[in-house]
Order: structure tokens, then C-alpha cells, then sequence
């Protein structure tokens, strides 16, 4: 038995970019920052920030809500399968990439307040003499 899972909280780090495959099917792809505190150890050695981007992967469905719903800067909560892949440069060397194919996302970041504030209500006025007294 074997158990191949990735669960991430983090920031977006760009607004998603997506692509329609010649069938239809949308993948969406998008950075996703962890960060680690900076802390102090016992012996008064600090320890910086330290901040992990990973490159995840959207398909079908999950890519068109990534795309109509998720922006730069956005918290997300992320579970999927880590897979690393291979591809020739121009130059002719070798590089390899991991990336994270999402199964499931949640958005974390509250929804943002409208731009514009709503007019005052302006309630009617009530006389002293409609008050129950």
C-alpha cells in the first residue's frame, strides 16, 4: 500500500493561468506560497522566514471555478497528488519539475467588501404622537 497526498495552506501567488485543451477540458496552473515563521532557538540563534512555492495543477471543473474565483494574493487550502515530470530545454539539458494536481480547494480569504459603500436608508419619521406611550 502506498499513500501519495498533498495538503496545503498558502497564498496565491499570481492570479491563475488557464488554457482549454483541443477537447474542451480546462487546466488552470498557479503558484501557491507556504511560509514558515522566523523563530529564535533555545541558544538565541535566529532562524528567518522561510517561504516554499509550489506550482498546482486545476482540471476539468476545479479549473474553471479556479478561474472565474481566485486572484493573486488569495488563501487557499489545498489537497492533491504530488507528481514530478521531465522536459528537454532548447539547449538540449534536462529539467524536471513537481508539481501538486489539486483535488479539492477551499478558498480561506473572506470575501472582499464592495468598492462602494450602499446609500444611507433613511427610515421615516415617526411623530411623538404615533409613540405608544
Amino acid at each position: 500500500m502506498s499513500v501519495n497526498k498533498v495538503i496545503l495552506i498558502g497564498h496565491a501567488g499570481k492570479d491563475p493561468e488557464v488554457r482549454y485543451l483541443d477537447t474542451g477540458i480546462a487546466v488552470a496552473t498557479l503558484p501557491l506560497a507556504t511560509t514558515d515563521r522566523a523563530y529564535t532557538l533555545a541558544n538565541g540563534t535566529q532562524v528567518p522566514e522561510r517561504t516554499e512555492w509550489h506550482n498546482l495543477v486545476f482540471w476539468r471543473g476545479l479549473a474553471e471555478i479556479v478561474e472565474k474565483y481566485v486572484h493573486k494574493g488569495d488563501r487557499l487550502y489545498v489537497e492533491g497528488k504530488i507528481r514530478t515530470r521531465s522536459y528537454d530545454t532548447p539547449n538540449g539539458s534536462k529539467r524536471y519539475i513537481t508539481e501538486i494536481f489539486v483535488d479539492n480547494m477551499e478558498m480561506l480569504s473572506a470575501k472582499q467588501a464592495p468598492t462602494t459603500a450602499a446609500p444611507p436608508v433613511t427610515l421615516p419619521h415617526q411623530s411623538t404622537d404615533e409613540l405608544p406611550s
